[in-house]
């Protein structure tokens, strides 16, 4: 049957409407059931501790539970790539972290590509890394451990979450301007008993974690990796003020598998934006050290890219090679 002009061009627009419509309806809706946000470190980290706290405010604003759900290992590499190959429905999201751009140069044969499989959605917030030590090392500042550091070569131990893990890079960064040496103990589970407990001997904590460690003297602190002093621990100096270009920033925000509506990741955008610049939750995130930027998700893509470009060098200098 031959179908009148009008009529196919009717069916025609319809065919090509309906995915659309059904698109903005289910981003409309969404979520209709729990969501999950993968975190590739343990619980109690400071990705950990962030992701507990964007998604309870998250499940306040959507009325659907953010589970957390923990898969660490791998300098994060088992979270990324369980995101990468789940169903881009919005409802598998990853809390990257400035790791992902480290891993993005660091691994060239993994079964995922972070820039390929996985789509941006919102900045979350920034945050200075502390080195922290414990209080057993003769060192109570900067220059002090560094010439402990130079007069005891290899004989020290940095801890970190693994091998390319931005707390790791940081030291690497640290030992490639100050000729230091030191042993590089990645864990692949929890790090600060062992660091309390002066098994190793300090590590580049994401600042939320050492806070009150910090504060009660079981950890002493002895730099910050930003240009400038942290709000926080305003007594503490940047390790810039001593080495002078240093320099190292954390970040953290959601991202998704390739594929995903992008309606679901406006909307996202749109709360993740609309909670980090609620007063109440700014100063929330402030206490933790952390500090948020809104981004639209073609914003933190760029992102993304300039940080994988300056990690790379950082990555190729250091000469650092994957587990």
């Amino acid at each position: 049957m031959k179908l009148p002009r009008r009529t196919f061009l009717h069916l025609a627009a319809g065919a090509v409407a309906a995915p659309v419509m059904s698109r903005i309806a289910m981003a409309q809706t969404y979520p209709t059931r729990p969501v999950h946000l993968v975190v590739g470190f343990p619980a109690g980290t400071a990705p950990d501790i962030l992701a507990r706290l964007v998604g309870q405010w998250l499940s306040e604003r959507l009325g659907q539970q953010f589970i957390i759900d923990n898969r660490p290992g791998a300098s994060s590499n088992i979270a990324t790539e369980f995101v990468a190959k789940a169903a881009p429905d919005g409802y598998t999201l990853l809390m990257a972290v400035s790791s992902n751009a480290v891993n993005a140069v660091l691994y060239t044969n993994l079964n995922f590509n972070f820039v390929r499989d996985i789509v941006p959605v919102a900045y979350f917030a920034g945050n200075a890394f502390v080195l922290v030590v414990t209080p057993s090392l003769p060192a109570k500042t900067l220059p002090e451990f560094i010439a402990y550091a130079k007069a005891n070569p290899g004989k020290i131990n940095m801890a970190s979450q693994g091998v390319g893990t931005t707390p790791h890079v940081c030291g690497e960064l640290l030992k490639l301007m100050t000729g230091i040496d030191f042993t590089h103990v990645p864990y692949r589970g929890p790090l600060m008993p062992d660091l309390l407990a002066g098994e190793v001997q300090f590590y580049f904590s994401p600042m939320p974690q050492p806070i009150e460690y910090v504060r009660d003297g079981r950890l002493r602190a002895l730099g910050v990796t930003t240009a400038t002093r942290s709000d926080v621990l305003p007594d503490v100096p940047a390790i810039g003020e001593f080495v002078p270009g240093y320099e190292a920033n954390g970040w953290l925000g959601l991202v998704a598998p390739k594929g995903t509506p992008t309606e679901i990741i406006d909307k996202l955008n749109n709360e993740v934006n609309a909670i980090v610049a609620d007063p109440d939750n700014k100063a929330r995130l402030g206490s933790l050290g952390e500090k948020t930027k809104p981004m639209t998700p073609a914003e933190f893509g760029k992102f993304i890219d300039a940080e994988i470009g300056k990690w790379d060098k950082v990555v190729k200098f250091a000469a650092i090679k994957p587990e």
